[in-house]
C-alpha cells in the first residue's frame, strides 16, 4: 500500500546516513539560479496561472529518504515530487481558482483514471473556502474517461471510454480537472467535444505540464507543477494500470517499464482481431 511503513533497502546506510552522504536536495526553485531568470521568466508566463517548475537539471529527491510500496523496489529513478509538497500545492491551487471564479456555481468534470486523486484534494480544498467564505459555492463532480498512452507513449488520438452525456454541461460554468498535460491535443480534442454543448464557461486545471518539443503550445488555467519530459508515476498517475498507489510523484526507470510493459502479444490474445 501506498504510504507503507517499510523502507527500501539502503545498503548499510539509514536514512541519517543517506542525508549526510547526500545534501538534502532544494525545492525545485532554489535550482532557478542555473538559467538565466529572463527565460524562466518567459517560461512562466506561458502558463495562464503561476506555477512550480522543475528545471531540466533537477535530479529530484534520493528514494532511501522516503518510503514507498515494498513491490515498486527497483522500478523507479528518484522522487520527484514528494506527497507534502502536492497536496501544499493543491491547496494553493484552490485558493486561486476560488479567487478567479468563486463567484459561479461550478460543474467539476473530473477526468478518470490518472486524475481522481488530484481531483478529490483539490474539491475537498475547494469546498472548505466556500464553508469558510461568505457566498456558498455550488459545486458537482462529473467523469469522463480518456485515454491516450500505451506503455509510455503518446498514441496521439484521444479515445474518450466512458463519462455522461457531454449535453449536461449545456450553459455550465466547468472546471475540467486533469492529471498531465502533455503535448496538449488531448485536451484540445477534449475541449472541442465540450464546446459543442455550450457550456458557460471552460476552465482547465492540471497537476502537471510537461515541457515537450512535441507540445502544441496548449497550457491549461491552472497549473501545479511544470515538469521536464520525463514519464512520471504514482498519486494515481499510472503506467499501464500500475503505479497508482504509489504517494509521490516518481519517475520510472528502464526496468519498470520493461516490467510492466503491454506486449503486442498479449493483447492478441486479449483482444483476437
Amino acid at each position: 500500500m501506498a504510504g507503507s511503513s517499510e523502507k527500501a533497502p539502503d545498503s548499510g546506510r539509514g536514512v541519517v546516513g543517506a542525508a549526510l552522504q547526500k545534501p538534502a536536495a532544494r525545492l525545485p526553485h532554489a535550482l532557478s539560479v542555473t538559467e538565466d531568470k529572463r527565460d524562466i521568466e518567459e517560461k512562466r508566463r506561458k502558463i495562464r496561472s503561476p506555477n512550480l517548475m522543475l528545471l531540466d537539471n533537477w535530479p529530484g529527491y534520493d528514494l532511501d529518504l522516503f518510503t514507498y510500496p515494498q513491490h515498486y523496489y527497483g522500478d523507479l529513478e528518484c522522487v520527484l515530487i514528494p506527497h507534502g509538497i502536492i497536496v501544499d500545492r493543491i491547496e494553493r491551487l484552490a485558493k486561486d481558482i476560488m479567487k478567479d471564479i468563486g463567484y459561479h456555481d461550478i460543474l467539476v468534470l473530473c477526468v478518470l483514471k490518472g486524475g481522481y486523486k488530484f481531483c478529490a484534494d483539490l474539491v475537498e480544498h475547494l469546498k472548505n473556502i466556500s464553508r469558510n467564505s461568505d457566498r456558498f459555492v455550488s459545486m458537482k463532480v462529473d467523469f469522463i474517461r480518456l485515454k491516450s498512452y500505451k506503455n509510455d507513449r503518446s498514441m496521439g488520438e484521444m479515445q474518450i471510454i466512458g463519462g455522461e452525456d457531454l449535453s449536461t454541461l449545456a450553459g455550465k460554468n466547468v472546471l475540467i480537472v486533469e492529471d498531465v498535460v502533455g503535448t496538449g491535443r488531448t485536451m484540445k480534442a477534449l475541449l472541442s467535444s465540450i464546446e459543442k454543448y455550450k457550456p458557460n464557461m471552460v476552465k482547465v486545471a492540471s497537476l502537471l505540464v510537461k515541457r515537450t518539443a512535441r507540445s502544441d503550445s496548449f497550457k491549461p488555467d491552472y497549473a501545479g507543477f511544470e515538469i521536464p519530459d520525463v514519464f512520471v508515476v504514482g498519486y494515481a498517475l499510472d503506467y499501464n494500470e500500475y503505479f497508482r498507489d504509489l504517494n509521490h510523484i516518481c519517475v520510472i526507470n528502464e526496468h519498470g517499464k520493461e516490467k510492466y510493459r503491454i506486449c503486442e502479444a498479449k493483447l492478441i490474445n486479449v483482444f483476437p482481431r
